[in-house]
């Protein structure tokens, strides 16, 4: 590709054409208002939405904001409209964007870019290199991003490798926004099971039969292998002090598998949060004492709870048992304490399709705490995973011994494919992976048809050099792209910084997926009615050049789209 699409400095960048003439549009309002043309107590919008027209001959962006400001302003919405257009095509800092504004309807405004203004979308799209599209919607935000919550008792599986690659992709999205965003493991490492873990390896060790209602699969039997060969003198261990020392050897063994597990799909972690450590050195007693300054905790029975009904909880939680027990929403509770005191503004959980009664509660932890949880908190549930080989339903996995684990999903298909399907889906509906789909080479493989893409561009670039086209920056010539292909090809580059910025407000990864196969696919419709390069012994123009540097700045937006997935651009395939 060009050098002038590695330059990731982000000095002097240009605000997208979007958000400039959205800025154009809420000038003119502002002086509308100031010259007492609309009415001078008229509440003005903070931004103004703009969408782009499906049909190309309404122009390249399209807002109704005329027919919100009507009624309030006493006035016809085309009446608006068209004081909205005579002060925009007098603004001096956008006019030389714009080629027409048309007023359609009841007073929509369409408004169509000027060549100048296709111009310098490409040359942002160069400039900034891997940070066209990058923003500051959330500068200033610091984040806790919890996106996966497992036992470090067997391998990750499905349902935990869903969330490791949307997880990822939201915290890339995020930090894309501009958010300060620290991704955290929640290791419950307290517990029961943790008991039954280590019964289950020291049976395995001893060659006796593992508990019914302990871990099964061969992953115990390994991990008891392990321990033995390394420590086999803790078989000679009284039996407490064994199932101790087979259980904490087992975790260390478990957790730093999940680790490289994780490490090799592309997600990794700035905090692995022990559940245990809420409870040590007086953590768990702080978080109560600042809850009962609250005046949200009571006692009853002898046990006490976290008043939740007072915020929403379908009913009270007790937090210590009767017994003194600590009950799990002990620790739901100062988890978030933990998180708010480290410094995170919004805590996000990812959580299973199981835990659909954990968003009220955890809701309610955020208000008993004195916080807004409809800022503070933000709880993301995701629905289950089916994987489908040669037609049939995949249940059983050979290691684990139940469910198909996150490692066996990528031995099938790969980490790219894995990771780009588990995506592209809004994570609150249940989805299919066909294995056999994902293996193809087709466009019915949604992740191969986009990387295809990239690769054909990286293929005409290569072609482009050989012949001697020029194509970068210096070679925009935005006068000369006036077929409708171009037109439409650059209305969809300029949109992906909007699209980013969406993704990260709406936490909905999701969107750049769907946004990298609609670019493809306009790509691809470009390419074939704009000939890129010259035929036989035609000779290179600068409409050629010009081409050349439309196809590098599409490469650079489709692997920019494919970064914020954690998915490969490969320049050959």
């Amino acid at each position: 590709m060009d050098t002038a699409e590695s330059n990731n400095s982000t000095a002097g960048q240009a605000a997208p054409i979007s958000e400039q003439v959205s800025a154009a549009i809420l000038r003119a309002l502002t002086l509308a208002v100031a010259t007492q043309e609309l009415p001078s107590g008229l509440t003005l919008p903070s931004q103004i939405t703009l969408e782009r027209p499906k049909n190309r001959d309404h122009g390249d962006y399209a807002t109704s904001v005329s027919l919100s400001l009507a009624k309030p302003a006493g006035m016809n919405p085309r009446a608006v409209a068209e004081l909205l257009r005579t002060y925009l095509l007098a603004d001096v800092e956008i006019k030389e964007s714009i080629s027409a504004i048309d007023i359609a309807g009841p007073g929509f405004l369409n408004i169509t870019l000027a060549r100048a203004g296709q111009g310098s979308i490409i040359s942002a799209i160069l400039s900034e290199g891997e940070k066209y599209g990058h923003g500051s919607a959330l500068a200033g935000t610091s984040i806790n991003l919890e996106f996966i919550s497992a036992n470090p008792t067997g391998p990750l599986h499905l349902g935990h490798t869903r969330w490791a690659a949307v997880g990822d992709a939201l915290g890339r999205v995020l930090s894309a926004a501009g958010a300060k965003v620290t991704r955290e493991f929640y290791i419950n490492d307290r517990g029961n099971q943790m008991e039954l873990f280590g019964a289950s390896i020291r049976a395995a060790a001893q060659g006796l039969a593992v508990p019914e209602d302990g871990y099964h699969g061969e992953y115990i039997t390994d991990l008891a292998a392990l321990i033995k060969a390394e420590h086999p003198e803790f078989l000679d261990l009284p039996e407490a002090q064994s199932f101790d020392a087979f259980r904490d050897a087992g975790y260390a063994l478990q957790l730093a598998d999940q680790q490289r597990v994780l490490a090799n799909f592309r997600t990794n972690f700035d905090i692995w949060f022990s559940e245990k450590s809420l409870y040590e050195n007086d953590f768990f007693k702080h978080c109560l004492d600042r809850l009962k300054e609250q005046g949200h905790v009571f006692e009853d029975g002898g046990a006490i709870w976290l008043r939740t009904t007072d915020f929403g909880d379908d009913k009270d939680r007790v937090m210590i048992k009767s017994d003194g027990a600590f009950a799990y929403f002990a620790s739901d509770s100062a988890y978030y304490i933990s998180k708010r005191e480290r410094g995170f503004d919004v805590c996000i959980y990812m959580l299973g399709a199981d835990h659909h009664g954990y968003v009220h509660r955890l809701k309610a932890i955020a208000a008993c705490a004195g916080d807004d949880p409809s800022y503070n908190i933000d709880v993301l549930i995701g629905q289950m995973v089916k994987i489908l080989e040669n037609g049939e339903e995949l249940k059983l996995s050979k290691r684990a011994g139940t469910i198909i684990t996150l490692e066996e999903l990528v031995e099938k298909v790969g980490v790219d494919a894995a990771r780009y399907t588990l995506i592209r889906y809004p994570v609150d509906t249940p989805m299919v992976m066909d294995v056999d789909v994902l293996r193809s080479r087709t466009n019915e493989n949604p992740v191969y048809y986009v990387q295809y893409a990239h690769a054909r561009i990286c293929a005409v670039l290569r072609n482009a050099t050989d012949l001697g086209i020029a194509y970068g920056a210096d070679q925009i010539h935005p006068e000369l792209l006036e077929n409708e292909r171009e037109r439409e090809l650059i209305g969809a580059l300029a949109e992906f910084p909007r699209v980013v910025a969406g993704a990260a407000e709406l936490r909905e990864p999701h969107r750049i997926a769907r946004y990298a196969e609609e670019l493809a696919g306009i790509y691809h419709r470009f390419y074939a009615d704009c000939r890129v390069l010259p035929l036989g012994d035609e000779p290179a123009t600068e409409l050629h050049s010009a081409r050349a540097t439309l196809c590098s700045a599409t490469a650079r937006v489709i692997a920019n789209s494919l970064a914020l997935l954690g998915v490969t651009a490969p320049e050959k395939m």
